[in-house]
């Protein structure tokens, strides 16, 4: 009924654009306000949209942004009776609770959680009214997808979109000058992809030119070229030889650009490893899938290293998966919403930061957690968190953050022999990143005098794994040799979760969903030196790897069949 009321209007104001046009207009505007209980007044949007060197007045404007360039943006709707959702969180992850891993449909996430269907109907309409396009409706209501011309946002908003002078990088960004207001009696939490101030970026590096002699006198003792680890070395030392293999599950990599196909065959080739494991690539809301290192251009050379060391990783940990798929695109909060609301992968990766990424997307992660699906992430390679090194989404509460180490096993394909922290794996914490210490890391044991951890801040990481200079990759057709990262990390622990995943349903139980309160308690219970290598040497150049929990390795890397039990319980 509503759209057709709205495609009348809007072919009548065509029509009559010539000789009717300042009465027409103004009756469309007043149906739509009848229609949809349109607030004339402008309101404001939950979060802020104005980067702090605008605000500020640091990064001087360059220019005004093109009136007839085109932008895509998201717009957020918040979650309903969230206050109920996080109780029910709370028991979906309390085994004495009746609700205990009795996880929602993508259907009934919606029914209960979601922004009700008349709300929805009024932000795409909205959207339509201001000559906005409107490109994606996904079944949550979250969000609703739209595309168009800097001067229909600027009209929309009530903006100016302009370019500035980044303020320590050499480029431009755009942004609005003020924090945008729209014309609707429905709350939006966030409009994403008005600004590019912050760039993507993975977390992978190469072994710096300095450490090329130090490294040379390490004894690595992987399978791959030079005693480099292969992802088969990582599926030996944190899970071993049993029977475990990832069937029947299947585990979701995010991912900010594409990647070539060939090079996923090369890096087998190169390496004398095999799988069978399918690939499903989803390209979200119209990204085409070329590897462009992740800046959208389509012209710059392809460096898809870190996208085919997500997969690889995965794999190798879980050789048997039922599939890999791989989600690309441009924006963060289309890319997890897309993840959310396909609820296929049960398991999902990302070792990705900046972007649009940011605290608007919690509510995504709150669903995973409600769907029983696990969110990992990859914290970073800057040694300890400072305000210029850290990146969303790590900090938040709802997801499981994975450090670095570095790792010695007991010969190629040998199992666990020895790890320390890996000097570069982020951790900390930081009041810039908005998160409270949560529940978990409330338990009495977890904060302590010798780990530094925060009382009131949110700590990370959760756990960690490999990740030193001694891994290779494969990158637009070129093996390469010596880099690390928690991007290697997070992949391998997605891979491990795959096996639990599999022994839980082999038991007739559900998905291990949000795993961090399990994991926290497990590290405080009695057992724990059985199921985690607990790393105690080391630091990231702020904190020290301790005894339990602390802020460079959290509770250590998984000790395999042990931990798998454990979880599964």
């Amino acid at each position: 009924m509503w759209r057709r009321t709205v495609n009348q209007l809007l072919l009548s104001s065509k029509k009559n654009r010539a000789s009717g046009f300042k009465k027409t207009v103004p009756a469309f505007i007043f149906a739509c306000a009848t229609l949809f209980a349109i607030d004339a007044s402008a309101v404001s949007i939950m979060r802020t949209h104005v980067p702090e060197a605008v605000a500020s007045g640091l990064a001087p404007r360059v220019s005004t942004m093109a009136t007839a360039q085109h932008l895509k943006l998201a717009l957020n709707l918040p979650l309903r009776n969230e206050a109920d959702l996080d109780s029910l969180l709370q028991q979906l992850q309390d085994p004495q609770s009746p609700n205990y891993q009795h996880y929602l449909s993508v259907q009934e996430f919606t029914d209960r959680f979601g922004p009700t269907q008349q709300d929805y109907d009024a932000v795409v309409a909205w959207a339509q009214v201001n000559g906005l396009k409107v490109t994606g409706t996904p079944a949550n209501r979250r969000l609703v997808d739209v595309e168009g011309s800097v001067d229909a946002i600027n009209r929309a908003l009530h903006v100016q979109i302009g370019n500035y002078r980044h303020t320590t990088e050499n480029r431009t960004f755009f942004a609005p000058d003020r924090e945008p207001t729209v014309d609707l009696g429905v709350p939006l939490l966030k409009i994403t992809g008005l600004t590019n101030v912050t760039l993507p970026h993975n977390h992978l590096l190469h072994k710096p030119a300095a450490q090329e002699q130090a490294l040379a006198t390490v004894h690595l003792t992987g399978s791959g070229p030079s005693g480099e680890y292969l992802p088969s070395d990582m599926r030996a030392a944190y899970y071993g030889s049993g029977s475990l293999t990832g069937a029947g599950q299947t585990v979701g990599i995010f991912s900010y650009d594409g990647y070539i196909s060939s090079d996923v065959t090369l890096f087998y080739s190169k390496t004398g490893m095999k799988s069978s494991v399918p690939i499903q690539n989803v390209l979200v809301n119209g990204y085409s899938g070329v590897c462009d290192a992740g800046d959208g251009s389509g012209t710059s050379p392809c460096d898809d290293g870190e996208q085919i060391l997500d997969i690889v990783n995965v794999i190798g940990m879980a050789p048997g998966l039922s599939k890999v798929v791989f989600y690309e695109g441009s924006s963060a909060t289309d890319i997890l919403n897309q993840m959310a609301t396909d609820n296929t992968a049960k398991v999902l990766s990302c070792s990705w930061g900046g972007g649009d990424f940011g605290s608007a997307d919690d509510p995504i992660y709150k669903q995973f957690a409600a769907q029983g699906q696990t969110f990992l992430n990859a914290t970073g390679d800057s040694g300890a968190y400072t305000t210029s090194n850290w990146s969303a989404p790590s900090l938040d509460p709802n997801i499981l953050d994975v450090g670095a180490t570095d790792l010695v096993t007991t010969g190629p394909g040998g199992g666990w022999s020895s790890e320390t922290a890996w000097v570069d794996s982020s951790g900390g914490f930081l009041s810039q990143a908005g998160y409270s210490i949560p529940a978990y890391q409330k338990l009495a044991g977890v904060v302590t005098t010798s780990n530094k951890a925060s009382k009131t801040l949110r700590n990370d990481p959760d756990v960690a794994a490999e990740g030193n200079f001694d891994n290779p990759t494969v990158s637009n057709g070129s093996f390469l040799t010596g880099y690390g990262g928690t991007s290697f990390a997070a992949p391998r622990w997605a891979g491990f979760l795959a096996l639990v995943n599999q022994q839980a349903a082999a038991k007739g139980k559900p998905t291990v969903g949000f795993v961090n309160t399990k994991i926290y308690n497990l590290g405080l219970g009695t057992t724990y030196h059985s199921l985690f290598h607990d790393i105690t040497r080391g630091n990231n150049g702020k904190f020290n790897a301790v005894s339990g929990f602390d802020l460079v390795t959290g509770w250590g890397s998984p000790s395999g069949a042990a931990l798998i039990n454990a979880l599964t319980q």
